[in-house]
């Protein structure tokens, strides 16, 4: 009995010394983490690159996404432990089911700081808007409607030269297509760099569609996922813009921004009119709530074939859309808004800022 009860004590003594010194490695890069200029020379392009050029080479290796069993397990795991505490509470007996809760608060805390070592951090690098020289972001709503009117122009231009087949790309096709237009992006800018791009279609596919999730990337095994279900015509600038998380870029209207660069540049039909179909699409929105009569102007401007596109998108999600929808969109806004990404889910529409400095300079 004696034995057991300092193996009790032992096993409490080295999880609370396990949980202070975790707390101790969080608390030290939050600090860290409000030093944007020593985050970028030291983390976005110091650490982070040495961690990228171990996980991607090895993880690439697999056809499927580990880290999409990796958070089947974890799941699996944590309803097991849920169980085992609540019949240890039922048996009264504390003391294990002490051991259980703090190895869980251990565990929490060393995936958090996995988190921000193997990618998290990035989130709070200099913005993109000052690293590409992008810093004027005012524009008018005349500004607005003159880029709107170039991209929706662009966007029709390439629909119309899409053939069949192309809209009949299998995914795998789409994935060359899309790492070819990334790693094109990253040898012509050191400010796009990555290292080994690669996307892989996600395992949990139908959940995504649940919670209207169009890809993800994976910030513990640094691999980008898509939702491979999703019409044809999304599928390639998503895949771009998740393998942007992959070059460092933590917030997602950089992510997208990045995306849409690598799609533009590319020689791929679909690609290229995906990227103009994203841009379109958020130009739209950013038009409406400026001047709702210029974006009913603007309206009749975009053809038939990318009209019905939209509505061929918008039926999709609307077919998956739930309650689970809207409680994981609570969520990850939080999510955003805890790092450095305080527009929460509007930080995705904050793409059009990126993209207005850009198209400003040749006004």
């Amino acid at each position: 009995m004696t034995g057991k009860l300092n193996k009790h004590k032992k096993s409490l003594k080295t999880r609370f010394i396990a949980i202070g010194t975790l707390a101790i490695g969080i608390f030290l890069l939050m600090l860290f983490a409000d030093h944007p200029f020593a985050v970028e020379h030291y983390y976005s392009n110091g650490f982070y690159p040495v961690v990228c050029h171990i996980l991607h080479p090895v993880l690439n290796l697999f056809p499927f996404s580990f880290g999409d069993l990796l958070y089947l397990v974890v799941t699996v795991y944590l309803i097991y432990a849920v169980f085992r505490l609540i019949k240890l509470l039922f048996k009264k007996d504390f003391k294990q089911a002490g051991i259980l809760l703090l190895g869980f608060i251990a565990g929490v805390e060393s995936a958090m700081l996995i988190f921000y070592l193997f990618w998290g951090m990035n989130y709070f690098r200099l913005p993109a808007g000052e690293r590409l020289n992008l810093r004027d972001t005012s524009y008018s709503t005349a500004d607005l409607k003159t880029v709107t009117t170039m991209l929706i122009d662009s966007a029709n231009a390439c629909r119309a030269r899409i053939t069949p087949a192309d809209l009949e790309q299998d995914n795998s096709t789409i994935y060359k297509t899309a790492i070819e237009a990334v790693s094109k992006l990253s040898a012509d800018s050191v400010n796009f760099r990555t290292y080994r791009p690669n996307i892989k279609p996600s395992l949990l596919t139908p959940l995504l569609n649940y919670i209207g999730t169009s890809g993800y990337y994976n910030p513990f095994t640094g691999e980008a996922q898509l939702n491979c279900q999703m019409p044809v015509f999304n599928r390639p600038v998503i895949a771009c813009h998740e393998m942007s998380h992959q070059m460092g870029y933590g917030a997602e209207d950089e992510a997208d921004f990045s995306g849409f660069l690598a799609g533009i540049g590319s020689h791929d039909r679909l690609l290229r009119y995906s990227a103009y179909h994203l841009a379109v699409d958020e130009f739209m929105h950013a038009l409406f709530y400026r001047d709702s009569l210029e974006n009913k102007a603007l309206k009749p401007r975009v053809s038939t074939a990318v009209h019905h596109d939209f509505v061929i998108e918008r039926a999709y999600w609307l077919s998956y859309q739930s309650k689970m929808d809207v409680v994981s969109s609570i969520f990850y806004d939080r999510f955003l808004k805890v790092n450095n990404q305080p527009q929460g889910l509007a930080t995705y529409n904050r793409m059009v800022l990126l993209v207005m400095a850009k198209y400003r300079k040749s006004f």
